[in-house]
């Protein structure tokens, strides 16, 4: 049974920390965009503070895990010196995948709040619910849509863009 939990209008469970934070992976995500990176951007922090922050940089790292929430999840334990992220909540604009939602629960993540659900690649409900499967050694509490529409149109320009420019050279 997952244990996610839909933000509506008035956000259930989702404070001022979250908000600010979300705003945060939003800038991070637009940054991304910019330089030609899905714009996906994510926020580790405990209390008010962050610990890792990230955009997605696969194409310009060449690396496949170059998932935001990879590389904001290596930052806070680095910046903790732990990989045990216990205590600590994550943002992040995109649903994320199973690489992603794997780590999540092997960061022991305390909680996760997404913006915008992926139906293709989602780990989080869409298709697959890893941080709520009871068959792992820990489970970690998703919000997910919270900013979900703003969240999702970042993503569609940038791929109607992406589109219109493989028309115009192709």
């Amino acid at each position: 049974m997952s244990r996610l939990r839909i933000a509506s209008d008035n956000h259930p469970g989702v404070d001022d920390v979250d908000a600010r934070m979300m705003e945060r992976a939003i800038e991070l995500a637009r940054a991304a965009a910019s330089e030609g990176e899905v714009p996906v951007g994510a926020v580790v922090f405990r209390g008010e503070e962050i610990l890792g922050e990230a955009a997605n940089n696969r194409e310009s790292c060449c690396d496949p895990t170059g998932h935001a929430e990879m590389v904001a999840l290596r930052a806070a334990g680095e910046r903790l010196g732990s990989w045990r992220l216990e205590g600590c909540s994550m943002v992040v604009t995109l649903e994320p995948c199973p690489m992603c939602a794997g780590a999540l629960v092997n960061a022991r993540l305390k909680r996760l709040v997404f913006g915008a659900f992926d139906p293709k690649a989602g780990a989080c409900t869409s298709l697959f619910d890893i941080p709520g499967d009871r068959r792992l050694n820990h489970r970690v509490e998703m919000i997910g849509g919270f900013e979900e529409s703003r969240c999702a149109e970042l993503l569609r320009a940038f791929f109607r863009r992406r589109r219109a420019e493989k028309r115009r050279t192709g």
